[in-house]
């Protein structure tokens, strides 16, 4: 299956597990650490992927960056500590892609809600077909059972995060009169539960190929439409 381009980018990340420097940083040293903490996590999002949580190891990551364990420990305290990173790491990457919403309630009502709605949608359906969106979703699950802490991670780094963000322009809809949900929240995640469908279920199975934009555009157009549909505001 082919990623998306979004896979490759690398936006600015937390430290979340990493060594914080003391004093003050000289600005080349900074961005020489940046790079090989990023050149880290590519290289454990491989080994993980390949080999599982629980069967990677620190010294598999360190062999294959080409160092030693010790300078691997200097970034990041543990395996736990690394996988976490890896994870705040992505999830921010494609939250911030996936939820950049207007919150402005003025902009909010000059706004064609459907169509944002929509955009939102496709981003967000496009990023779950990923290759690398399916595979952290079935090594998070496939730990879960053994170490709720690493989902409890995941969810909290990249699934709140992302429901927060629609309810908050939701709730900007619903100050602007366009929608009126009682719950923002609650209405947020049926919103990307209607976006996920059947349609990625299959997918994630391997019972489909990828989708192509045109049936995720079908997809997210019906759940918008069935959104909207229940959440219109009601004369009277």
């Amino acid at each position: 299956m082919a990623e998306a381009k979004l896979d490759t980018e690398r936006p600015p990340s937390s430290q979340v597990g990493a060594a914080e420097p003391k004093g003050k940083v000289n600005p080349k040293l900074g961005a020489k650490r940046d790079a090989k903490r990023e050149a880290i996590l590519d290289v454990a999002r491989e080994v993980f992927f390949e080999e599982g949580y629980a069967a990677a190891s620190m010294s598999t990551i360190a062999a294959r960056l080409g160092g030693s364990k010790g300078t691997l420990y200097n970034y990041f305290k543990s395996k736990d500590a690394l996988f976490e990173a890896y994870i705040d790491y992505a999830c921010g990457q494609w939250r911030a892609w996936i939820f950049n919403l207007p919150m402005d309630e003025t902009a909010v009502a000059a706004s064609d809600i459907a169509a944002v709605l929509t955009d939102l949608g496709e981003r967000f359906l496009n990023h779950l077909t990923t290759d690398t969106a399916i595979r952290l979703l079935q090594l998070v699950t496939s730990e879960a059972q053994r170490a709720p802490e690493l989902a409890q991670t995941f969810y909290e780094a990249g699934p709140s995060p992302g429901v927060n963000l629609l309810a908050a322009y939701l709730e900007a809809a619903r100050g602007a009169g366009r929608i009126d949900p009682p719950d923002c929240r609650m209405a947020a995640q049926q919103f990307l539960s209607l976006c996920r469908g059947h349609l990625y279920f299959r997918y994630s199975l391997n019972l489909i190929p990828r989708p192509t934009p045109e049936e995720i555009h079908a997809e997210v157009e019906r759940a918008v439409a069935l959104f909207l549909g229940g959440y219109a505001v009601r004369a009277g």
